[in-house]
């Protein structure tokens, strides 16, 4: 179960797959991922892991609340 701390790019991709979203698909700028009709846009490679409060905020644009997250 990841807490909601910094996580590796991968990782999110990982745990957005398990909670039912498609991709990455390319997109203008950033990679983004598909649930029915919501899109979600992530942050593209880097060195660093994803800090917490970007992962707060992609975890708000899906609609993905805290406790559902830290049960994977």
């Amino acid at each position: 179960m990841p807490p909601l701390g910094p996580i590796k790019r991968q990782d999110l991709i990982h745990y957005l797959k398990q909670l039912g979203f498609d991709g990455p698909y390319s997109g203008k700028k950033h990679q983004f991922m598909l649930k029915d009709t919501l899109r979600i846009t992530i942050p593209n490679p880097h060195q660093g892991d994803i800090s917490t409060n970007l992962l707060a905020r992609i975890l708000r644009q899906a609609k993905i609340e805290r406790d559902d997250w830290e049960q994977l």
